[in-house]
């Protein structure tokens, strides 16, 4: 004992006011002035306390709810952050968060981001929770250790810290055989306007799942379900800022030559292309490398030499700054009365 050690324990009955305060760690029951022997004791069979996870205590002896589980996987991920360990990539310092760098994510973040076809928390058994790739942690009950080089920024849900869809979404899929589910999960992360495609195509080829051959048919699903997304903003664009009716979806060709490309929208008059950037390059491997983006490239230089102006338009800018692509479109159409006379191409529907 020492001048430090409360003579007997500091009052608990205050502590269970919300989820986080009835969920605690021994450290900080410690703070409190209750013993090793004392905790024990209390969480022994039939005893007010119950032991969640090695190290963290539920301080009432009912089933823990849905968000005290939440908080102690969190509390339980960051409550022995290892000494001496190097900051992980893009974090410059000491997190300020409760639960260190701890977030939840797969299926229970997409719950929490409010994906419909998510289970409900208290539906699923274990719950995911991020860390870096040097804590050395083991899953246990109902907190299973997804580990990563390189952490994402979390987002506060309800006050926790919850991995991005993408990510979350990428974890969830890592644990996923079901395809159906795997489906609609994806399916919903964009028409919800959870994200765009590419955010999650590039997440799912950096935890190396486009092997399995039923997450690629989803993603499939996913890039056409994110296209048609786009197109109809493309759509509502132009009849919303008062651009002129364009010729939708059609081929360009040379008269008697050869096939120039598709288009997403095109005005004759001005020579004017607009095309839906929808690629989704894959990480580590330069745009430069991969045959889509080549051939896109080729395209675009192969028109522009023709006198065809080429507008490119992404579905996040349609989907943020409609706007502001209205105007770049518009300028475009604008400035085509001060351009040399494109060459003549042929036009039809694709």
């Amino acid at each position: 004992m020492n001048h430090n050690t409360p003579l007997s324990p500091r009052p608990l009955h205050h502590l269970s006011t919300s989820a986080g305060r009835r969920v605690l760690t021994h450290t900080q029951l410690r703070a409190h002035g209750v013993s090793a022997a004392e905790t024990t004791e209390q969480c022994r069979s039939g005893g007010p306390w119950q032991q969640l996870l090695p190290g963290v205590v539920l301080l009432h002896p009912g089933p823990p709810t849905s968000e005290e589980r939440l908080h102690a996987v969190l509390v339980y991920a960051a409550r022995e952050q290892a000494v001496g360990v190097p900051v992980q990539p893009g974090t410059d310092q000491p997190p300020a968060s409760p639960y260190g760098e701890a977030m939840i994510t797969g299926l229970a973040a997409l719950t929490l981001h409010g994906f419909a076809s998510a289970p409900p928390l208290p539906s699923l058994e274990v719950l995911d929770v991020l860390v870096p790739r040097l804590r050395r942690l083991r899953s246990t009950g109902p907190a299973r250790i997804v580990r990563t080089p390189s952490l994402p920024v979390p987002e506060q849900v309800t006050g926790l810290p919850v991995a991005p869809v993408p990510r979350a979404l990428a974890d969830a899929v890592a644990v996923l055989e079901d395809a159906a589910a795997v489906r609609r999960l994806l399916t919903e992360a964009v028409r919800g306007r959870h994200c765009d495609p590419a955010a999650v195509v590039r997440e799912l080829t950096g935890a190396k799942l486009l092997n399995r051959p039923h997450v690629v048919d989803a993603v499939d699903a996913l890039l056409a379900e994110g296209r048609a997304l786009a197109e109809a903003r493309l759509y509502r664009m132009v009849r919303d800022h008062g651009l002129p009716q364009p010729c939708w979806n059609v081929d360009l060709r040379l008269p008697g030559g050869p096939h120039l490309g598709g288009l997403d929208a095109y005005w004759p008059e001005q020579a004017v292309a607009v095309e839906l950037d929808t690629r989704a390059p894959r990480p580590g491997r330069r745009p430069e490398d991969d045959a889509a983006w080549t051939e896109h490239t080729r395209k675009r230089e192969h028109l522009e030499r023709l006198g065809i102006t080429v507008v490119h338009l992404t579905p996040r800018g349609l989907r943020d700054a409609a706007e502001q692509q209205a105007a770049v479109v518009h300028t475009a159409l604008t400035a085509a009365a001060d351009r040399d006379p494109a060459a003549y191409v042929v036009v039809l529907p694709r």
